[in-house]
């Protein structure tokens, strides 16, 4: 057990303690008075932020001492694929226009209406009209004296099936 008597030998043995922390902690005391650095803890250290820049690190303790590594920055990541894209975007764009136009000016007759798929049609045929014959009256007496009979024959039918029901009731 170690017992400290003055203040100077009590600090000296959190530094002994704390190992290389001491020396990291010494580091950022003085940067962490005047505000740019915010630390959070984790399960296995410390999470820095640096507050001017954005920067974000993991401080932990290894063996050897305290380390702190960056994290990798999406955002920095994103930014470059952004001017990538971009930078992509203006060569495809000066192609296009290095490019001859394969429309001269606007066409004035419109496009016909004929079907890819269907064969096209010789004007004689086009022109020729298909007549459909009228019946004629001999054709409809035919016609009205049948829907007669089936009428008849309908209502006789419903006039025997309410006789067989209304005598079994």
């Amino acid at each position: 057990m170690i017992i400290a008597t003055s203040p100077q030998k009590c600090f000296a043995v959190v530094v002994v303690c704390l190992g290389g922390f001491g020396a990291a902690t010494a580091q950022t005391v003085a940067e962490m008075e005047n505000g740019r650095y915010a630390l959070s803890p984790v399960a296995d250290g410390v999470i820095r932020l640096d507050t001017r820049t954005g920067a974000v690190s993991t401080c932990n303790n290894s063996g050897a001492g305290w380390a702190c590594y960056a994290v990798p920055d999406e955002r920095a990541a994103l930014d470059a694929e952004i001017g990538r894209l971009q930078s992509d975007n203006e060569k495809l764009k000066a192609q296009l226009a290095a490019r001859e136009p394969t429309v001269t000016g606007k066409i004035d007759e419109p496009l016909p209406k004929t079907d890819s798929l269907k064969p096209a049609t010789p004007k004689a045929e086009a022109e020729r009209k298909i007549e459909i014959p009228l019946p004629s009256d001999r054709d409809m007496d035919r016609v009205m004296s049948f829907l007669e009979q089936a009428w008849r024959r309908l209502i006789e039918m419903a006039q025997r099936v309410q006789k067989d029901f209304s005598g079994k009731i």
